[in-house]
């Protein structure tokens, strides 16, 4: 099953649940024929997209709204904060394309304040997949939800087998004491490869996918912050304002003392090309974060755990 017919599954189920697209249409495009009057494209036209969905949810309407990362959440951004987040309005976002995943496109096209700029609104909700199963598996929770959600559509294969989604949970995929990834999104991949690396060379690394941003799951960030010598925060978003941003105000409002190593863009946008090309060139292959993480060790002269195994 893909994303386009769990939406129709979810669409038979729950009359309220109504689709919208701004002219994007790749990952809906057979919907039309099967949901008629419960599907309206507005053309490119974001910002009277998702007024209109406010105006759908006001009426007791899911509506579930499609655009570019980009479009969606900068160019509609006033309408999103204003009418979907002051009401409170369980309007569903959903940004195509975000991040690393809109590879060959240039600066206008790439979604890398994302994160920042939705979760900056009050009440508003982040749910960003590491892959399309795992979109599935938590995309139903997310309709129910009586919050309004940013979602960064993802169809990537799996690369891990994932827990039950619960929302503001993380899930674990490797257990560590010297070195534990904290990362959301598809770069979870890239994520592990780096932590097997780092294992077989002697460390005792994890990995946590994060799954929801906001909500985030705080409990397990503050005891991974407590018993790990180095956290890495790992996404495709400007360092600012995005995970490593989350990881600090709660270190500071915990009064939490932890090395922490953020690979993120660092305030620039990336050099477009085909995904495996930004990746090694931008340094995101599971190698050269490994390599980034070892490097910190290194510097901090660190002795690794030998007791895991």
């Amino acid at each position: 099953m893909n994303y386009e017919e769990k939406l129709l599954e979810l669409i038979q189920k729950d009359e309220r649940i109504v689709v919208l697209t701004a002219e994007n249409r790749a990952a809906i495009r057979n919907l039309p024929s099967k949901v008629s009057e419960r599907f309206i494209d507005v053309g490119i036209a974001e910002q009277t997209m998702v007024g209109m969905a406010a105006g759908l949810a006001l009426r007791g309407r899911i509506p579930i709204v499609h655009a570019l990362s980009t479009f969606l959440t900068m160019r509609a951004f006033e309408f999103i904060r204003t009418d979907v987040g002051i009401g409170h309005l369980p309007v569903k976002l959903v940004g195509a394309v975000p991040g690393f995943l809109s590879e060959a496109n240039g600066p206008t096209h790439q979604a890398l304040e994302d994160i920042s700029i939705m979760r900056g609104i009050p009440g508003m909700k982040i749910f960003s997949p590491s892959d399309e199963i795992e979109l599935l598996n938590g995309l139903e929770k997310v309709i129910e939800s009586p919050d309004p959600f940013y979602i960064r559509y993802n169809n990537m294969p799996a690369s891990v087998e994932h827990e039950d989604f619960e929302l503001g949970k993380a899930e674990v995929i490797y257990p560590g004491r010297d070195v534990f990834i904290i990362t959301y999104g598809f770069l979870l991949k890239q994520a592990v490869e780096a932590v097997e690396i780092l294992r077989l060379e002697g460390m005792s690394a994890g990995v946590i996918n994060l799954r929801t941003i906001k909500p985030v799951d705080r409990e397990l960030i503050i005891k991974v912050c407590r018993d790990t010598y180095l956290v890495s925060t790992l996404e495709d978003h400007f360092v600012t304002g995005g995970l490593y941003s989350v990881l600090s105000e709660i270190l500071v409002e915990e009064e939490i003392i932890c090395k922490v190593l953020p690979i993120a863009l660092n305030n620039k946008w990336f050099k477009p090309a085909l995904l495996n090309d930004v990746l090694e060139y931008e340094g995101f292959t599971g190698e050269a974060i490994a390599e980034k993480i070892s490097l910190e060790l290194k510097k901090a002269n660190y002795q690794t755990a030998q007791y895991y195994f």
